[in-house]
């Protein structure tokens, strides 16, 4: 019964009645003159139009079902109609609804039963073809998970997802579904994030580690304390985006959609005035039926689905129609170095004495007391490095000034000490600074960033740090030149030599260095000033006026960041930087599908508009070819749901080996 049901409600239930219904009269009319001349019905059907041959006062079998086709079918669109008038919206129902109407009133019953059975059939074959197109979302949806496994009163306890608490203790076994987003509080493991980066290879996961919710357990045991449940998770946040996102309209779809408002009343008058000059009633309906936009309404928004839910699958946020058709203008992509086209984990590399009383450890020991005290990222290598060498500082300074784009100057132990460049040096009156300005120069310029010592107003050495590029780096400018981007434009408050070194490692087109955050802003507004449309890539904090300025904002390894995940233009869910050139080709491809699209919907109306008033176009053949191009557009654009060769390619592995990043990496 419930089957029966679900069918009565389903979209193929009225095409598949309608169509019986027409093959029964059809039969009837094939079994002979005995069966197709049973009559039914008052004399006034026959004289309303062609039917009036008939010599009798009943109506023929075999169009009481055809009729009855036309009505089963006709009914709901008939019924769509009339909602649309009361909410003063001219649509494709109505078109169809007044040639049918009119069909039946001049007595062409098959046409009426042809154009409402096309049109019902149609509509159920689009309603499949699009629930294809958001098969993206159904899968994300498919991944949350259902129950959780808990450790409760000392015992683990099996409970819907949905009832896990904040702080609870989650159990992760092998092939289990993560329930919730968390922090692995014991064990190890590998967990398929492909459900939240796009990325198929399983994550090795150690205490400290993230794990979100709807990955998969490849193997291990884990324990995992909750921070995020429910809605609060990050594959929850995933779906809204990506709702939100497919229903977003881009401003093509906007310009199609106020074009219809006028376009459907214009076929409407159309058909009138053809009717009144040539007095075929027969003409205008037919002008009614292959006038409908159907295919024209539909060629947008079916598209931005499939794009967005290809990008989504493949871990790229992409926040609506308008963003994704932005994104497929990009000519010029703004960078930051430090934690984009580098690893973000800097190490020291370099401890050159200067002062020949002392040795590497005093210049290390000195460097790490003056840095105990400050919040710069640089400070941590040389720190961790001094601990490691046993000569870490206790305590910290007794008072530490940063002087902004410079250094940092401190006091240690009664002494003051300075870190930082050689305009620091300066400042403070220190002499003797051509032998440290020349180490550090070398540092500079084999791509390291170098920091000098001084102790009171001597300089004692010079320490170097320096960031891995990261093995795709060169890979994603590459892409990028070749999927339309003509410049690649890195942005970093690192000096001219570093940034000159990674730029020569990674093919980068133009270096800005030495920036503060409103700098990289002007180089974003100068980019579009001479007429690019500009995506910036960066991390939310230091870069989020550059960020806000760019047409389209990118927003890296987004994941564990609920914020990027709902305010960036474009979020990518991992830290792989190949999606970014595969977002942004994924973004052209769709907006070529849009044209498409459109072209083929115009196409088909002008050709049977000239198939209509040279002869031979009927309005059933009308509506067979109007529903065949709303399914071609459909099928067109879910082509993009097709993984692509750059779609499944993974970083190469191992370290880059150009010239300058072995300078980086000696």
């Amino acid at each position: 019964m419930n089957k029966f049901h679900r069918w009565v409600h389903g979209n193929w239930s009225v095409p598949v009645t309608s169509g019986a219904l027409i093959a029964i009269s059809f039969a009837i009319k094939w079994l002979g003159e005995g069966a197709a001349n049973i009559r039914v019905g008052p004399q006034w059907w026959l004289d309303a139009g062609a039917h009036a041959t008939h010599t009798g006062g009943a109506f023929p079998l075999g169009d009481v079902f055809m009729l009855a086709a036309a009505v089963v079918a006709g009914y709901g669109i008939v019924a769509k109609a009339i909602r649309a008038l009361t909410a003063r919206v001219v649509g494709i129902d109505l078109l169809v609804s007044v040639a049918a109407i009119g069909a039946v009133i001049v007595g062409n019953f098959w046409e009426a039963a042809a154009v409402t059975f096309l049109f019902a059939i149609g509509h159920a074959l689009e309603a499949a073809t699009l629930n294809k197109t958001r098969s993206a979302l159904a899968e994300l949806v498919a991944v949350a998970p259902d129950s959780a496994v808990v450790m409760r009163d000392g015992e683990q306890q099996e409970i819907p997802a949905g009832q896990v608490r904040m702080g609870e203790v989650v159990l992760v076994k092998n092939g289990a579904k993560v329930p919730v987003d968390g922090k692995v509080v014991a064990g190890t493991g590998a967990l398929d994030e492909a459900s939240i980066t796009g990325e198929s290879i399983p994550v090795e996961k150690v205490e400290g580690d993230e794990v979100f919710a709807g990955t998969v357990s490849r193997g291990g045991f884990l324990q995992v304390v909750a921070t995020g449940i429910g809605a609060d998770t990050t594959l929850a946040r995933i779906i809204h985006r990506v709702e939100e996102a497919q229903d977003a309209k881009a401003k093509t779809q906007a310009f199609i959609d106020r074009f219809s408002r006028w376009y459907t009343p214009a076929v409407m008058v159309l058909a009138l005035v053809a009717g009144l000059v040539s007095g075929d009633v027969v003409l205008a309906l037919t002008l009614l039926v292959i006038g409908c936009p159907g295919a024209l309404v539909i060629s947008i928004p079916v598209a931005i689905v499939a794009g967005i839910g290809r990008a989504a699958r493949n871990g790229i946020l992409i926040k609506g129609g308008e963003y994704l058709e932005t994104s497929a203008k990009i000519s010029a992509v703004a960078v930051d170095k430090t934690g984009t086209l580098t690893e973000g984990r800097p190490e020291l590399t370099d401890v050159v004495v200067l002062d020949p009383a002392l040795d590497r450890r005093e210049v290390l020991r000195w460097a790490a007391a003056a840095e105990s005290g400050s919040e710069h990222p640089l400070a941590r290598p040389i720190l961790d490095t001094a601990h490691a060498e046993g000569v870490g500082p206790q305590g910290v300074p007794a008072a530490v000034t940063p002087v902004p784009g410079k250094g940092i100057v401190s006091e240690v132990d009664g002494r003051r000490v300075l870190i930082g460049n050689a305009p620091l040096l300066e400042q403070y009156g220190i002499a003797e600074t051509a032998e440290a300005s020349r180490a550090a120069q070398g540092l500079a310029a084999a791509g390291r960033t170098p920091m000098i010592v001084a102790v009171d107003d001597t300089a004692i050495g010079v320490v170097a740090v320096a960031d891995q590029i990261r093995q795709d780096a060169p890979e994603m400018v590459a892409r990028l030149h070749r999927a339309g981007v003509e410049k690649v434009v890195m942005l970093t408050g690192d000096t001219r030599l570093v940034a000159e070194a990674v730029g020569k490692a990674t093919g980068i087109d133009e270096i800005h260095a030495s920036l503060l955050p409103e700098d990289k802003l002007d180089v974003v507004t100068q980019l579009q000033r001479v007429g690019h449309t500009v995506a910036m890539v960066g991390d939310g904090v230091n870069d989020a006026p550059a960020l806000a300025t760019a047409n389209i904002g990118v927003a890296m390894g987004a994941a564990g960041s609920a914020v990027a995940v709902e305010t960036a233009d474009i979020a990518l869910m991992g830290d792989n930087l190949l999606k970014l050139p595969e977002g942004i080709g994924l973004a052209k491809r769709t907006v070529s599908v849009m044209r498409q699209n459109i072209a083929i919907a115009l196409v088909t109306v002008v050709l049977l508009l000239a198939g209509v008033f040279a002869g031979g176009v009927t309005m059933s053949v009308g509506m067979l070819v109007h529903e065949a191009s709303v399914l071609v557009v459909i099928v067109n654009a879910m082509r993009l749901l097709r993984k692509t060769a750059e779609s499944t390619a993974t970083p190469r592995s191992g370290r880059t080996s150009t010239p300058a990043a072995q300078l980086m990496n000696a």
